[in-house]
């Protein structure tokens, strides 16, 4: 498939898990990627992996909590491809804490990173998907939806995310731009891997969030974000799309 041919598409957090099988899927697909994220290294071996498949693509570091960051990155990548036709949020981080244990700080790191960063980006972006008719996909997290053990600042911050998307989604339907997000549970990247039990905690609580077909990978939800960005979902706004092999069907 050519699907995003000549499509300029910023994907953050695309060092690695989800956002790098994002990256890799849509330049696949032809896009002309601008990916980011904070870790370089992983930015520079994404690079090089695609470079050498022939892939059009520039990087940045970007923190995404940071605004000033943010818009330069944007603007950074419109200046180099000339427009922008897809933004495509994945950067996140995770922590799991009983909520009277968690500090204020990092409750605070949560949301910056997971709901100001997807804010940050909507709205540095938006100007240019206006003018391209473009769209946004957001990835959120069952967690925005369904009960999730020791998960309090990812569960809110992902809630965020879904509300947002689906106020991008009314507010700019009539100005051609879509916005969709994808709710991911259970699939095997580095961030899920760095889970950690709170003292005490209780295995049988997590089991509810692991699919009963088993963990997916990155590639299973890079496949929906590209059927969401592309033109076969030119009807599509505002949509929730869970990938999460059945944890809560």
């Amino acid at each position: 498939m050519n699907r995003f041919h000549d499509r300029v598409v910023l994907v953050t957090g695309a060092a690695s898990g989800i956002g790098r099988a994002v990256a890799e899927r849509l330049a696949e697909e032809g896009a002309r990627l601008f990916a980011v994220d904070v870790q370089t290294a992983g930015l520079a071996e994404l690079e090089a992996a695609l470079r050498a498949r022939r892939a059009e693509l520039a990087s940045r570091r970007c923190d995404v909590s940071v605004e000033a960051d943010v818009d330069a990155t944007v603007a950074e990548c419109v200046a180099h491809f000339g427009r922008l036709n897809v933004l495509v949020n994945v950067a996140a981080i995770l922590r799991a804490d009983r909520l009277h244990e968690l500090r204020t700080v990092d409750w605070e790191r949560v949301l910056a990173v997971n709901l100001n960063g997807t804010f940050f980006m909507c709205r540095a972006a938006l100007p240019h998907l206006i003018a391209s008719r473009g769209n946004i996909v957001n990835v959120a997290s069952t967690a925005a939806i369904h009960a999730q053990p020791y998960a309090g600042a990812y569960a809110a911050s992902k809630g965020g995310v879904l509300a947002l998307t689906k106020s991008i989604a009314i507010d700019y339907v009539k100005q051609g731009v879509r916005a969709n997000a994808v709710l991911p549970c259970d699939i095997a990247t580095p961030m899920f891997s760095q889970f950690h039990m709170p003292e005490g905690g209780d295995w049988k609580l997590v089991k509810r969030v692991m699919a009963p077909k088993g963990s997916g990978v990155p590639a299973d939800v890079a496949g929906v974000v590209a059927m969401l960005a592309s033109d076969d979902a030119t009807h599509v706004t505002g949509a929730e799309v869970r990938v999460d092999g059945g944890c809560f069907a």
